[in-house]
């Protein structure tokens, strides 16, 4: 019997918008602390996100880059847990049904061309960054 190695990876990248995927704030990244939330990122009562078209302009050139399926239905949904950079207490992020599926990248190793599969490509939004090594002895 002969097994087949695969390893999967997850991989995080931040897109190039002027402002955050469900609220007009900022991501200008080093600016001061609590400067770049609104009401929508601490989920505010009243507060309802709308999703940055610019994000998901980007989806698209992604998904068509690599020869992905861009899916004609997306869904967004409420992660929950709680974690200090997480004020609001749940993440909004896609799984069941992500806005890219498959695709592949070819890459070169050791001059051979390799082929890594796709599964998926979803939208999300981060938590916040807290940084602590200014703090020590103070943070845990």
């Amino acid at each position: 019997m002969s097994w087949e190695i695969v390893i999967g990876l997850e991989t995080h990248a931040q897109l190039s918008t002027q402002s955050k995927i469900f609220s007009g704030a900022a991501t200008a990244f080093g600016a001061a602390p609590n400067s770049q939330a609104c009401g929508v990122d601490i989920a505010l009562p009243g507060t309802l996100p709308v999703l940055n078209r610019g994000a998901v302009e980007r989806a698209i050139r992604f998904a068509l880059a690599v020869g992905g399926t861009i899916n004609r239905t997306s869904v967004f949904a409420r992660k929950n847990y709680f974690y200090p950079d997480l004020p609001k207490g749940y993440q909004i992020s896609q799984y069941e049904a992500p806005i890219v599926a498959g695709g592949a990248l070819t890459i070169l190793v050791g001059g051979a061309e390799k082929v890594v599969r796709l599964t998926r490509a979803h939208l999300e939004e981060d938590a916040g960054k807290s940084l602590h090594e200014d703090f020590h002895g103070l943070t845990g």
